[in-house]
């Protein structure tokens, strides 16, 4: 809750450093909303999302209300997203989920909210929270609309973020095993087969386990998990390693 707080605040600063920038300033001067919008999708798709920006940000407070603003705030959402200013495309997104319910565009809004914090992932030895938000928004996108045409893309991208997290476990676990701290590398190890079991760093991480434990002379332990790597990673590359380890015991 603390770091969801902090974020929000971190967000309103940038969007009022953004704002007070401005840019060229909206070509609008109709009072037709539908002929607003027209101009502003003309220049969206035109990709000068600049000026589009500007555009579905008069729409925003001048038409609030009319038959365009869930639309103009999707598209408002996306020219962000298309610059890569992620924090300012999720908080659009953000801002049609919670009052555009009803709204065609929630359900690709929420798969974009996804893609917002799935843009501000980064590398996975830095600080993950992004990483988390991104899996929770692409759970809570499947969860509703689980038939969706993007549902197979936000699938993909939860296993590449999960993937993302186990990584940073088994450098860890690496790092203490360099550092002859096995107590610590075996927790390490065994939180990545348990929590990230379906991702590409689960076997070699059982692996490592069995070899902190044998090290350790938990040799009973260590038998137990050769026993689990037999049963559950039967096509690993590392089975023959596992299974020469067992001879040894």
């Amino acid at each position: 809750m603390y770091k969801k707080t902090i974020f929000y605040l971190v967000l309103l600063i940038y969007i009022s450093v953004i704002t007070g920038c401005g840019s060229s300033g909206s070509d609008i001067t109709t009072d037709d909303p539908e002929k607003a919008y027209q101009t502003a999708k003309r220049n969206f798709d035109k990709k000068d999302y600049l000026q589009a920006i500007d555009d579905f940000s008069l729409i925003k407070t001048k038409f609030a209300g009319s038959s365009v603003s869930d639309k103009s705030q999707y598209y408002l959402g996306m020219c962000y997203l298309k610059r890569e200013e992620f924090l300012l495309a999720a908080y659009e997104f953000e801002y049609l989920l919670k009052n555009y319910t009803t709204s065609s565009y929630s359900t690709d809004s929420r798969f974009q909210l996804g893609m917002c914090y799935y843009g501000l992932s980064p590398k996975y030895a830095l600080d993950q929270t992004y990483t988390y938000m991104a899996i929770n928004e692409f759970k809570n996108f499947l969860e509703l609309y689980p038939t969706d045409k993007n549902a197979p893309v936000a699938e993909a991208k939860i296993k590449e973020l999960r993937n993302k997290l186990a990584q940073k476990l088994f450098e860890s676990a690496e790092l203490y095993t360099k550092m002859e701290n096995y107590k610590a590398a075996t927790y390490y190890y065994e939180s990545i087969v348990s929590d990230y079991y379906d991702t590409e760093f689960a076997d070699d991480a059982l692996y490592g386990k069995i070899q902190t434990l044998i090290t350790r002379k938990r040799i009973d332990e260590a038998k137990t998990e050769i026993e689990r790597f037999e049963s559950k990673y039967t096509g690993s590359n590392l089975l023959n390693k596992v299974l020469t380890l067992k001879k040894t015991l």
